[in-house]
């Protein structure tokens, strides 16, 4: 354990190199703890000896060692108090009562992405255990489809289709009504087991091009029900962060964005919220991931946000307490 003014020092350089990503100067802190710049300088010494802080090359001061962002995350940050306008912002989404929970959630993590400039990640299980809802399509073009699926839970999830020119937007429609008519209710995984067996052969009797639609229809329930729902949003926000400047490093984290195993390797597995600083995540090591489990009506994901390293772990720990707390509220 360290001294509670080596405590506070820490929170010092910690907080003060999250807001400006620069090496923090002995001269800086004395006014705040009221101590000499020779006491000072001892004390950091003593935190850079315990290996909580480390001086960069380029200046004199110091900055906190992913050990000291441990320590800080673990022993002395609090949850910071949410202002009134991003608590603003996120009641208005989680009272608008005609957003279904996975919209509601999506928009939130866009919200905190715009709020803190992070990236956000929504992860949910394969659909196999929601049931069909609904479906609707709509053309746009002579070739292409997209069919929106929603399911019992909420979940949405659009599909492209792609058919010949051939196949008129009637067809479609007539497809689409069928398919509402007699599989609404049917659990994910038995869908394209359905439409083999019951669907196809109803199809044929009032569809003239009935096997390139069933064909299409069946791969895309087939995709939809075997995939975990993946939702990014702000992974532009990398580039706005100074210790990203170098163009082989924001090609690299760009790149592990595409990576969908290494992003479904996010998924959280413990209870609570749990932030894991640079190598402690498997994502990269120069940042740091702060991540939770969500369930609600049976439906269980993660939700996580990816920053720096320095990332503001009080105030993005307290927005997801907050989305936490509201999911299904």
């Amino acid at each position: 354990m360290i001294s509670q003014r080596q405590a506070a020092l820490l929170k010092l350089i910690v907080e003060e190199h999250i807001k400006t990503a620069k090496a923090v100067s002995s001269n800086s802190l004395c006014d705040n703890l009221d101590c000499s710049s020779a006491t000072i300088r001892n004390e950091m010494a003593t935190l850079e000896d315990l290996g909580l802080i480390e001086k960069t090359h380029i200046s004199s001061g110091r900055i906190p060692s992913e050990k000291g962002y441990r320590y800080y995350v673990d022993n002395i940050m609090e949850p910071k108090k949410l202002t009134g306008e991003d608590m603003l912002k996120l009641q208005t989404i989680f009272h608008n009562k005609s957003l279904v929970l996975n919209d509601a959630i999506l928009r939130s993590m866009e919200i905190i992405s715009e709020l803190t400039s992070y990236t956000s990640i929504i992860l949910g299980n394969a659909s196999k255990d929601n049931r069909l809802s609904k479906v609707e399509a709509i053309q746009i073009d002579k070739n292409r489809i997209v069919a929106i699926v929603i399911t019992d839970k909420g979940h949405v999830e659009n599909k492209n289709i792609f058919v010949e020119s051939s196949v008129s937007i009637e067809e479609v429609q007539k497809t689409i009504e069928l398919i509402n008519r007699l599989i609404v209710g049917t659990p994910i995984e038995e869908i394209s087991s359905k439409l083999e067996y019951e669907i196809k052969p109803i199809i044929s009797q009032y569809v003239t091009q009935y096997e390139t639609l069933y064909n299409a229809f069946y791969n895309a329930f087939s995709d939809f029900s075997n995939e975990a729902s993946v939702r990014i949003t702000g992974t532009s926000n990398i580039l706005k962060q100074p210790e990203f400047n170098d163009t082989v490093k924001i090609g690299e984290i760009l790149k592990k964005f595409d990576d969908h195993d290494l992003i479904n390797s996010i998924k959280e597995e413990e209870n609570g919220i749990n932030i894991y600083v640079g190598s402690e995540n498997e994502f990269d090591d120069d940042v740091g991931v702060i991540k939770t489990k969500f369930e609600v009506n049976g439906e269980v994901g993660t939700i996580a946000i990816i920053g720096p390293k320095r990332m503001e772990y009080d105030r993005v720990f307290a927005l997801l307490e907050y989305i936490k707390e509201n999911i299904g509220g």
